[in-house]
């Protein structure tokens, strides 16, 4: 999402456990200005998520996912407690449906199962015995169902913890004062 190259040592801060991570300040900075290249303030106004749609946001997880800015305000969320994957999951579950080509479809699938769901993965979401059994079993004749019980329950994962943090957090209250034209990150 951001990239590191244009960052400032003082864009991280050093956790507990000694772990660099990258401030959400400065990833929504820098996804606001990477979206708006143009010249003038005002039509640069026009690529952020206006005070309509970072309100609907706290609607519902569906809200805040169906919109492009949404979606990313929250995986910087999440990257900021290192739980990234489940939304990484789940899109990769979206755009995994639109597939219409068997042989990509079998291979995006087992992609997806060595990313997300084997034991030890990469980004290994959590997910019962019987879904990750059920998946492993799908994988012989794969269809573009065969991870919507694993998507459904990492979405209600999300829904019930993450999302409810998110709407209380200091990142979406910054979004809300940023849409308003308040947001102290809008100068710089």
């Amino acid at each position: 999402m951001a990239c590191t190259d244009c960052m400032k040592a003082s864009d991280f801060s050093i956790d507990k456990k000694g772990i660099k991570k990258r401030n959400w300040r400065t990833r929504i900075r820098y996804l606001l200005k990477t979206t708006s290249s143009s010249k003038s303030m005002a039509r640069r106004r026009s690529y952020r998520p206006t005070v309509d749609e970072v309100n609907q946001w706290a609607q519902s997880l569906d809200k805040l996912l169906s919109h492009k800015y949404g979606k990313a305000a929250f995986r910087i969320f999440l990257m900021s407690e290192f739980c990234e994957e489940n939304i990484e999951f789940w899109t990769a579950c979206e755009e995994f449906r639109t597939i219409s080509s068997l042989g990509k479809l079998s291979s995006r699938a087992r992609s997806i199962y060595e990313e997300f769901i084997q034991c030890d993965a990469p980004k290994e979401i959590n997910l019962d015995y019987q879904t990750k059994d059920a998946i492993v079993q799908s994988l012989c004749l794969p269809s573009l169902t065969c991870f919507l019980l694993a998507q459904k329950k990492v979405f209600s994962l999300m829904e019930n913890n993450s999302y409810p943090r998110f709407i209380h957090s200091e990142l979406y209250k910054e979004l809300c004062a940023i849409a308003r034209g308040e947001g102290q990150y809008l100068k710089s």
